[in-house]
């Protein structure tokens, strides 16, 4: 349902008669804002004309009543902040739902956050009805199995680690030693190695994956140092986009081109989405290399295994304890919650730390730590962490519950340290005395002592301190990129129409399977709200909104040419402010040429763009909300281009016939999707639309691609398979994008998506797929 309207506007004098009305504003003249200079200067509302005020110093004469005055002058300040004030007021007068908590974008978090919850109380009922220790022991196959399928599966095969050794440093009570490990070929993981100065090997080993810090293996190393000397081998290893390893690093500039630690994970997972994957495969695998390493130690014992690992560290832990037997213990801090209180409270985090269809397939958090039982395990969070507190008690409740079909209840700790998200010192005396109780004999005094730490630059592996210009080798995009082109779908050309109708019979098929689209086109059309209306010369704009589920609205315009009779319809579908479409914009040329046009800004799209800095990631939190659940936000608004279509078949003063449709930028991957599934749409014009998925593989910077992406995509389809699908309908390709947006050669797209060229003149119809520059063309000539 529709928000209140903002009082944006105060009555205009009663001497002007106008044609502006809205749900809570008086008439006004169309090309004429009311100005409250009351509070400024004691006067009267000020009526100032739109087309004035982008006159060069209209605005300042106006005010100044012709006159030159100084900028210093009181009425100059007065309308320069009338100025801003028109903007901000012109801004709301194109907004439905102005109030924070009750926007676009919060509706769909509101109603993708429901659904997950219900998955989890089934998820929750299902566990809970477990009875014995087969029952439990089935369970921890299925989950295992799922686990794995969700992430990709893990590499097949385990090549030569070719473990460089550069040196150790003694310490005294402790050394540490400098190793490169390759975990995949090429595919380089510096890493340290702390070892006990004192006592007899062969020691006990602690696999230490680390948080999220930028410094990689130069956190967190109280803990690593504190271990060794109480008598364990300790191998701390930098992640991908940390440390020595980052994936996208510049050298002129010396950081990453895509942000921190968090971005160039879900910078560098976004393509692997698209193939099926998750960067959570890599991030194991480095892990399970690095026990490979340690296992080829003449000084560590391979029965006694453990993993410990704080923050990302620690959902490291949780991954690789899960999901390889040799580690014996395992001590994940201050990551352990449920889903429950992330959706509740932060939403999803990481992108190695979500995976598609999470909880579709019937997970929790909780099943990671049950996967390991009956071995020991400890579950360490802090009193102020961000990871909610109360998620920690609800899985370790549970997971105790699992733990006793094995009679193994006391095997599974819970300690809650003080202070913030970390390891402070009583969480890690309650590491070493876990691990000294369970992998040393006991043997060995849990309190620490204090240690000065190496500067930084004392720990690296390179040369350069990082792996790309000292090594080289193989990275997260290169990886991917050899995964992809083998997994990626074949697109032969088309010759025959029958051939054309298998083609749709399978995308229709697959869009619905991929990307999760439950809806079909031809349903009740939607009920439409109007919330403001303005009379222009040829048309009537109005600002609209309806539901597509409940309490979940897609937004608009809808512009109602004057002319009467059956006309032409175009469906646009932008995700730009609507002030910015409703002021002028190139649809009015739609609109003029005897087209109605109705804008959609699809579900969970800002009304206002966000403030804060931009980032190449883009809306990750709300595209992984909907694929826990396996949905996808291609998914999602493409049902709300299907339910727009069926109102516009709707209205008498439409032509259902001649219904077309217009994507821009992004936006026109959800049209392309809907065209296939909707034959209504019977010409689509995509302008800067991105040309084709398959450009992640090629191009290692995009932006915002979990905008458009589809989890496993690849396997079934790419964009261009769509517009090869929509044979015989025109399609129309304006100035289109790569997946950073920026300008494709319209000879590189059509060398890109050859096999929909050349389908289309076997097919008889050489011209039915163009790709154009626009220029200064208006948009009507497109459509004719």
């Amino acid at each position: 349902m529709g928000g209140p309207v903002p009082q944006c506007w105060r009555p205009p004098p009663a001497s002007h008669s106008g044609v502006f009305s809205s749900d809570s504003s008086p008439a006004r003249p169309p090309d004429e804002v009311v100005i409250d200079s009351a509070q400024a200067d004691g006067g009267t509302p000020l009526l100032v004309s739109r087309r004035a005020m982008l006159g060069r110093g209209a605005l300042r004469r106006a005010a100044q009543g012709g006159q030159r005055n100084p900028m210093g002058s009181s009425s100059t300040r007065i309308c320069l902040a009338a100025l801003v004030a028109i903007a901000a007021l012109h801004a709301q007068d194109w907004v439905v739902f102005p109030h924070p908590g009750e926007g676009a974008r919060e509706q769909l978090t509101r109603r993708l956050d429901e659904a997950g919850q219900r998955l989890l109380r089934e998820r929750a009922r299902s566990v809970a009805a477990l009875r014995t220790r087969e029952e439990a022991e089935r369970r921890q196959r299925q989950v295992r199995e799922k686990i794995l399928r969700l992430i990709g599966g893990l590499p097949a095969e385990r090549p030569p680690l070719n473990a460089r050794d550069l040196g150790t440093v003694d310490r005294g009570d402790y050394r540490f030693e400098k190793i490169i490990y390759e975990s995949l070929p090429g595919f380089y993981v510096p890493a340290n190695v702390y070892t006990p100065a004192r006592g007899r090997p062969p020691f006990p080993a602690i696999l230490m994956p680390v948080g999220h810090s930028p410094g990689g293996k130069e956190g967190e190393r109280e803990t690593a140092v504190g271990l060794a000397r109480k008598g364990f081998v300790v191998l701390k290893y930098d992640p991908v986009g940390q440390g020595e390893r980052l994936q996208y690093y510049d050298p002129d500039l010396r950081a990453s081109k895509v942000g921190g630690p968090t971005q160039e994970h879900s910078h560098a997972n976004a393509p692997m989405m698209l193939i099926g994957d998750n960067l959570a495969r890599y991030r194991i695998w480095d892990g399970m290399r690095g026990i490979d390493y340690l296992l080829t130690r003449k000084d560590v014992d391979p029965n006694r295994i453990g993993c410990t690992g704080c923050s990302g560290g620690g959902t490291l832990t949780t991954y690789i304890a899960a999901l390889d037997e040799r580690v014996k213990a395992a001590a994940p801090a201050c990551y352990i919650t449920s889903w429950e209180q992330l959706l509740e409270k932060l939403g999803p985090q990481d992108a190695e730390q979500t995976f598609p269809r999470f909880l579709v397939e019937g997970l929790d958090i909780a099943d990671m730590v049950e996967l390991f039982a009956p071995k020991p395990y400890l579950i360490a969070s802090t009193i102020e962490d961000f990871f909610p507190l109360e998620g920690a008690r609800q899985t370790f409740e549970e997971a105790r519950k699992f733990y006793a079909l094995f009679d193994a209840r006391d095997r599974l700790e819970w300690f809650v340290g003080p202070g913030p998200h970390g390891v402070p010192l009583e969480s890690r005396e309650a590491v070493y005395e876990f691990f000294i109780r369970h992998l040393n004999n006991g043997e060995g005094d849990p309190r620490e002592e204090p240690a000065e730490l190496d500067p930084p630059e004392n720990i690296l592996c390179t040369q350069t301190g990082q792996v790309s210009d000292s090594l080289g080798g193989e990275t997260l995009f290169t990886l991917n990129r050899k995964r992809g082109l083998a997994l990626a779908a074949a697109r032969p050309a088309v010759r025959t129409a029958e051939e054309v109708s298998a083609l749709k019979t399978r995308l229709t098929q697959a869009v619905r399977e991929v990307a999760g689209v439950r809806l079909g086109p031809g349903g009740a059309p939607p009920e439409i709200r109007v919330h403001r209306q303005a009379v222009r010369p040829d048309y009537t704009l109005q600002l609209v909104s309806f539901e597509v589920e409940r309490g979940v609205s897609v937004t608009g315009l809808l512009f109602l040419p004057l002319a009467q009779g059956v006309k032409p319809a175009v469906l646009a579908v932008d995700r730009r402010p609507k002030e910015t479409l409703a002021a002028g914009s190139d649809l009015e040329s739609l609109v003029k040429a005897g087209n109605l046009v109705l804008l959609i800004q699809p579900r969970g799209t800002p009304e206002v763009p966000p403030p804060g800095v931009p980032n190449l990631v883009g809306d990750f939190a709300l595209a992984f909300r909907a694929a826990l659940i396996g949905e996808s936000l291609p998914g999602i608004r493409t049902e709300d281009v299907l339910r727009a279509v069926d109102y516009l078949a709707s209205r008498p003063d439409v032509d259902a016939t001649r219904i077309s449709g217009y994507g821009v930028g992004q936006p026109g991957v959800y049209l392309l999707h809907a065209a296939v599934v909707d034959d209504r749409i019977r010409r689509v014009v995509l302008e800067r639309a991105p040309a084709a998925y398959r450009l992640a593989l090629e191009r290692p910077i995009h932006r915002h691609l979990y905008e458009i992406a589809v989890p496993g995509v690849l396997s079934r389809y790419d964009l261009d398979d769509l517009i090869l699908a929509l044979h015989p309908r025109p399609v129309r390709v304006i100035n289109p994008v790569d997946l950073l947006e920026r300008p494709l050669r319209l000879a590189e797209y059509r060398q890109l998506c050859a096999t929909v060229f050349e389908s289309s003149k076997r097919l008889g119809a050489p011209e039915r797929v163009a790709v154009l520059y626009r220029g200064r063309q208006p948009l009507s000539r497109f459509f004719e």
